[in-house]
């Protein structure tokens, strides 16, 4: 090849890199193929980090599997509603959200259909399926506080740097104390980090920013030093190695990290990683980044990273470029809330956070979120479609498709 074709070649490849990121379909497709590449590594990656737990609790290996099958199934239905479900709905789902949110989230605590499970009041069950509120409640929360804060901006008054503040602050504090109620502490930081991006993207002062955060950080400090359960986990995770803690609340950072260790580059291969005998208990769901690590390498763990950042870059493109400030601030909001759950469960994995129980978005085995993921995305594209420049585009790819 000589360097003129050599040189025209690699330009073509920039230029198409460049045009693709200047369409108004970028950030759609970006949307699309990120969730559908995590959720067909999800199922896969369920299948594998289930099958030791699936067998001991059922005799078969592919129970866990098949019930993450049907998850997915009624998410995708439900990312289906959410695309074509009508503006005027939306909010009207918005308006409704505060008392929506707060009657589901003390469902738990229901005599017959409350679950306790591994400690915290946060499930309702029927049969044998369990719905997990608080999954829900994220969403809500932030639809919520995105009508509240256009209607904040719309008015032409005069206002102080706590006024926004106090307009919002009951939503969330509603929610935390009832999370907090289940003792659900994983739920609350994230519900917590949520609304204060909320109160950050509405350009709240920063000196009430810098306070309410700290409030929020002695809050959290107050909740664990009054629980020993919650001491041990925090204290654990910065030694997890130590005699006093191994075996006890640093048993699962440790063993975390030593799937992620031992995968080195390339990882073990599909399927065959140690920990999940036994010594990950949550091996599918909280701790299935490890196993992604010790399965698939550091190479598998680059890619997954990879597709969330596609992911999260889509949904906060798609908010700066949105005009009306209602889908602009929740599309914000959600673009938060995945990237401050995958903050949380991959640094609880690698030992730099404590374990607090947080899934990984598309990828942990889990209904209650599986579905709350999907209409997190659903809401975004449904946004996305309404910009005439991508209808346009879709459509002339449709009929491109069809020719």
């Amino acid at each position: 090849m000589s360097k003129e074709e050599e040189y025209s070649r690699t330009n073509y490849g920039r230029t198409a890199y460049v045009n693709f990121f200047q369409k108004p379909t970028a950030a759609y497709f970006l949307i699309v193929a990120s969730t559908s590449l995590l959720t067909g590594l999800g199922i896969v990656m369920v299948l594998s980090s289930s099958s030791v737990k699936a067998f001991e609790t059922t005799g078969s290996t592919y129970s866990i599997f098949l019930k993450q099958l049907l998850f997915i199934a009624l998410g995708g239905s439900a990312l289906y509603l959410a695309i074509h479900l009508k503006r005027a709905l939306w909010e009207k789902v918005a308006r409704t959200a505060l008392v929506i949110g707060g009657v589901t989230l003390i469902l738990p605590f229901a005599p017959v259909i409350g679950k306790n499970i591994n400690g915290n009041r946060a499930w309702i069950g029927f049969g044998s399926f369990t719905i997990q509120p608080s999954e829900f409640a994220k969403i809500l929360l932030i639809l919520w506080c995105s009508l509240i804060m256009r209607r904040f901006h719309d008015r032409n008054e005069e206002r102080g740097p706590f006024d926004l503040l106090k307009t919002l602050a009951p939503a969330p504090m509603i929610f935390l104390v009832v999370i907090m109620a289940g003792k659900d502490l994983g739920t609350a930081l994230i519900v917590m980090g949520i609304a204060f991006v909320m109160l950050f993207i509405a350009g709240v002062d920063s000196r009430v920013l810098l306070g309410t955060a700290l409030l929020g950080m002695m809050g959290v400090a107050f909740f664990v030093v009054t629980s020993p359960n919650r001491l041990q986990r925090f204290s654990a995770f910065l030694h997890p190695f130590s005699p006093s803690v191994y075996k006890l609340a640093g048993w699962q950072t440790a063993h975390s990290i030593m799937g992620l260790a031992s995968g080195g580059f390339f990882g073990v291969g599909l399927g065959a990683s140690r920990q999940k005998w036994a010594n990950l208990s949550e091996a599918n769901t909280d701790f299935i980044f490890s196993v992604i690590g010790e399965e698939l390498g550091l190479l598998g763990t680059l890619i997954v990273l990879t597709m969330y950042a596609a992911l999260i870059y889509g949904i906060l493109r798609t908010a700066l470029h949105t005009k009306d400030l209602f889908y602009k601030y929740a599309c914000a909001g959600i673009g938060a809330w995945f990237l401050l759950q995958v903050i949380v469960n991959i640094g609880s994995d690698i030992g730099l956070l404590p374990v607090v129980g947080v899934s990984l978005p598309f990828i942990s085995y889990g209904g209650s979120a599986l579905i709350a993921d999907f209409i997190g995305v659903g809401f975004v594209l449904s946004v996305i479609r309404r910009d005439p420049e991508v209808r346009a585009a879709l459509r002339a790819k449709r009929q491109a498709k069809a020719e």
